[in-house]
């Protein structure tokens, strides 16, 4: 046992009334036997999840609905997913297929097992050119696209959840977008699938002699599909009727035009699984026909009076090409402003029953896109906005612009009142009656006691609306049905629409099936079910379901927490930048879990089960490195609540140990440089001690010692000074101690490479002979110790005061994690004349000093071939990842910023203390740029730098030593 362990007990909530959705206490040992045994004995330990906090965080997705898995599978390939089915249909345990968990309908939970198909199925090839792509379904849509872009590709489908939404569950749903209406959705450029049938066969559609084998394995369903293909062709009306249902978006019930769109069963049998929602077979490839990428665009934003006339421009902007058109109201844009970076501030002055259309055109050339505009202005020029057009071509203005669109989601959430769930309903009606039908639905949203904003792709016809019920509530409950019992009848009386336009059936929508769609269609979606499912061994009762109130059960209820994370609506945006994505958990399921841990009664078994397992999955693990916040729409930054956690572990000696740190801070600095010197001999025997002394004490408190530490920095700066100095140059304790990697030369380090680099630019910089011991106070502050943070905190800000000459010269930081904690996080621990203080000065990170300052004074004697760049998780708060780009390509020919570059884990120390989290966090990155050689690898913390050179195995380093290089006089 650990001695110095944190104990786990003292998260708990201080009170505990158990709720009546909670997981009951027989669970809290995690799935039952024998379930777990047979499972572990089928697939392996790697491969199963049966813990209860395994159970409940995977329990809830995006949607409404909450059910408790009984044990949960990694899929590592199709025949892992054939032999789950294969067991769920001896056992009788239904499966359920998860991916992104980003559905809104319920379509991807389950009570039976849950088997994960995103975490070991990513990748995309790209073929033609880039004018097809083949993708596996773990893949995320954003991702493939960004592999896509520099063909001038991209695929159909765009929903708002791109950035999270992984690529099968966007064909399973066939899921829409902004711009790609029902003519480059899934179902329009799908070309070909491989696909696991209940049964365990196989299927490459594209494969010679996929037909022949599809009917030799499956022959009553081959034959059973050329059936129902013979019966609806013979009836007219019923395929008319199918033909006009698919004019608009409609993702209600089975693609039956799959009958009349081909005629192979093969061919038939493969559309039919778009958007059948993971109910028929499990899709483990799709190859697509992508669409072209504008190579340039516009957007901009109009605002309106209301949403009447937001839309009355809509027909002739869409004819005058433009590629979306977007509808959303002024409460969701108020909220933006508050919560997005970049989001216009002046936002807040819209008056709060106005609408805003977001408007984007896309051209091959710069002409093309200015006539564009014209006609927009002239079409404009007839209606009355209450604000002017501002058509732009920033890129980082349409990046917001589109942030803000895909966030709607999120955005209503955090108007929503305390413990209310958010439902995002989805219907479509003809475009022309679009303005007529927002009249109804907010009517109806207003009879009901919801808010009454609307949004959505207004071209085609689609709109998106929240409902906020507090399912702990019956009548909430019973106001909800009767909502949805108006809705219904709206939409498929008056417009003949879709209930469910892009978000998909699920549980939400499937008792209204029939409704939609008529006894007689909808009995032809129950034999597919049958004849692919015979044992409806997937996913039961979703798109199909016969039980009229299947819709209003398993609803889950929102228990207040911690107010920083109240607000959160498990929309999943952060999951993709979360540096234990594939470790541990997410900030969506740090929160979600938190949430069960409130639902119990103060002691319950279930509760004590997921304290101590949340000690390593949700505490330690966590980077608390703040991407989180940067992708959620609301700005929720996890770290700060699992800091909150740390603190509330602390004891009152652990307390007085941090600060007497604070206090020693300089001789520790001196100690850890003798610890390098003493490592370059002695690594294997410091490295066995280290873990030995972890072992006894706690992994959590002792770091490890990873090989490859880097050489110490020198014991003194370079001389600088105060007298013509242009800044003053802090450098950070991180770089006071840890010099270049080890093997790497004997060029300068960071400290005089910064200082050099400055005076060629004629901008001298000056180090204060008394920074060592001064800290930006981050390491106490991740760690929650409060006492110390204030300490040190208050002594740098003092100490920065006194040296920039009262803020007169700015602060220049070398390590961009320590410039965002001297700029940001230190102001909560503050004292009121320091914190007036910290307000008045300039603090620099390294990046934006040699970007905005450094590199037009600097002339380049060569350039580098090639070099990879990571951002940290730092740069990306600050909002310098493009211009530590922009640094490198004005050094290098070529500029590598991997796709999947996130938040490399270190987080200060704690890649040492757990350096399967620096593993786990860029594996990712290590195999985008496996078999590729970079003349350099740059970032701009070190730390950082030493995470990945463990992780991915190359010598990062600061971007300031090539550039020091390069400038060089010969």
């Amino acid at each position: 046992m650990e001695l110095l362990a944190p104990d786990p007990q003292r998260i708990a909530p201080e009170e505990g009334k158990p709720a009546a959705d909670r997981v009951p206490d027989e669970l809290a040992g995690g799935t039952p036997e024998p379930l777990r045994s047979e499972l572990t004995a089928l697939l392996g330990d790697d491969r199963v999840l049966t813990r209860v906090l395994d159970l409940v965080r995977f329990a809830s997705d995006a949607s409404p609905y909450r059910l408790l898995p009984k044990a949960i599978v990694m899929a590592r390939d199709p025949d892992d997913v054939s032999k789950v089915l294969a067991y769920g249909r001896r056992s009788g345990i239904p499966v359920t297929l998860r991916a992104g968990g980003t559905s809104l309908s319920g379509q991807a939970q389950g009570d039976g097992i849950l088997v994960d198909v995103r975490r070991h199925w990513r990748g995309i090839e790209v073929l033609e050119g880039g004018l097809r792509a083949r993708v596996r379904p773990g893949t995320i849509l954003g991702h493939a696209n960004r592999v896509l872009e520099p063909y001038g590709r991209k695929l159909g489908p765009d929903p708002a959840s791109t950035d999270i939404a992984c690529v099968g569950g966007v064909v399973a749903n066939n899921s829409g977008g902004m711009r790609c209406g029902v003519v480059a959705d899934s179902y329009s450029t799908v070309r070909s699938l491989t696909f696991v049938l209940p049964s365990g066969t196989v299927i490459d559609t594209a494969s010679p002699g996929a037909a022949e084998h599809f009917v030799a394995a499956e022959p009553e369903l081959a034959g059973g599909l050329a059936e129902i293909r013979d019966e609806i062709r013979a009836d007219e009306d019923l395929s008319e009727r199918i033909r006009r249902k698919f004019e608009i978006k409609n993702t209600t019930g089975y693609r039956l035009c799959a009958f009349l769109d081909a005629d192979e069963p093969v061919e038939i049998f493969r559309r039919l699984l778009i958007g059948s929602e993971g109910t028929l077979a499990f899709i483990a490839e799709a190859v697509f026909e992508t669409v072209p990428l504008p190579s340039r665009t516009t957007v901009s934003w109009l605002h309106f009076d209301g949403i009447e006339s937001a839309t009355e421009p809509v027909p002739a902007l869409v004819a005058a090409g433009a590629t979306a058109v977007e509808l959303m109201v002024a409460p969701a844009l108020m909220v933006a402003s508050q919560n997005i970076a970049g989001a216009p501030q002046d936002w807040m002055e819209l008056p709060p029953e106005s609408a805003a259309l977001l408007v984007e055109f896309g051209a091959e050339t710069d002409a093309g896109l200015d006539r564009q505009v014209t006609e927009a202005a002239e079409i404009l020029s007839e209606h009355e906005l209450i604000r002017e057009p501002d058509f732009t071509r920033d890129p980082r203005r349409i990046e917001v612009a589109w942030t803000v669109r895909e966030g709607l989601h999120g955005l209503i959430g955090k108007l929503r009142p305390p413990g209310t769930a958010l439902i995002m309903e989805d219907v479509c009606v003809p475009p022309a009656r679009i303005a007529e039908s927002a009249r109804d639905i907010q009517a109806l949203l207003g009879e009901h006691g919801f808010l009454t904003g609307v949004a959505g792709h207004t071209s085609a016809g689609n709109l998106h609306f929240m409902l906020t019920p507090d399912f702990s509530k019956p009548e909430d409950i019973e106001r909800y049905e009767s909502f949805m019992a108006g809705l219904v009848e709206v939409i498929l009386d008056k417009y003949d629409g879709s209930l469910k336009a892009e978000h998909g059936t699920g549980l939400n929508m499937a008792p209204y099936v029939e409704r939609e769609w008529g006894a007689k269609a909808t009995e032809l979606m129950w034999r597919v079910k049958r004849l692919a499912d015979p044992e409806s061994a997937l996913a039961p009762g979703v798109v199909l379901n016969r039980d009229p109130g299947v819709h209003l059960r398993n609803l889950k209820t929102t228990p207040e927490i911690e107010e920083v994370a109240n607000a959160c609506v498990e929309c999943g945006f952060c999951e993709p930048v979360c540096p234990s994505r594939d470790l541990t958990t997410t900030p969506r399921q740090r929160i979600l879990i938190r949430r069960e841990i409130a639902r119990q009664a103060a002691g319950a078994p279930v509760q004590r089960a997921l304290l101590e397992q949340y000690e390593y999955d949700g505490l330690e693990t966590c980077a608390a490195d703040g991407t989180c916040e940067i992708a959620c729409p609301v700005a929720i930054d996890t770290g700060k609540l699992i800091k909150e956690f740390r603190g509330r572990q602390r004891t009152p000696r652990s307390e007085r140990r941090g600060r007497r740190l604070a206090e020693r801070w300089a001789a520790v600095e001196r100690l850890a440089r003798g610890s390098l010197r003493a490592g370059r001999v002695a690594g294997p025997a410091i490295r066995g001690g280290a873990g030995a002394v972890r072992a006894l004490l706690s992994d959590e408190l002792v770091p490890s010692w990873p090989r490859n530490m880097p050489l110490p920095a020198p014991s003194e700066p370079p001389e600088t000074s105060r007298q013509g100095a242009a800044a003053v140059y802090l450098p950070a304790c991180i770089n006071r101690i840890f010099g270049r990697p080890r093997g790497d030369g004997t060029g300068p380090g960071l400290q005089e490479a910064l200082v050099e680099v400055s005076a060629r630019a004629g901008l001298p910089v000056w180090i204060p002979e008394d920074a060592a011991g001064h800290c930006c106070g981050v390491p106490w502050i991740s760690k929650g110790y409060r006492d110390g943070a204030e300490l040190m905190t208050n002594r740098t800000v003092e100490a920065l005061w006194r040296w920039s000459g009262e803020g007169e010269l700015p602060m220049v930081i070398d390590a961009s994690s320590c410039a965002l904690g001297l700029s940001e996080e230190v102001v909560p621990f503050l004292t009121e004349e320091n914190a007036e203080r910290h307000a008045k000065l300039e603090i620099l990170d390294s990046v934006a000093w040699a970007h905005g300052r450094l590199m037009p004074r600097l002339e380049l004697g060569r350039r580098l071939r090639s070099v990879a760049v990571h951002p940290t998780c730092s740069t990306r708060q600050l909002g310098l990842t493009d211009q530590l780009r922009e640094v490198a390509e004005e050094i290098a020919d070529e500029v590598t910023v991997p796709i999947r570059a996130t938040c490399c884990g270190m987080a200060g120390d704690r890649g040492l203390l757990h350096p399967e989290l620096t593993a786990a966090a860029t594996a990712e990155e290590s195999a985008e740029l496996a078999g590729r050689q970079h003349d350099a690898y740059i970032c701009s913390n070190r730390t950082c730098e030493i995470g990945l050179q463990q992780g991915v195995g190359a010598p990062y380093e600061s971007f300031l030593i090539p550039l020091e290089a390069l400038t060089r006089p010969s």
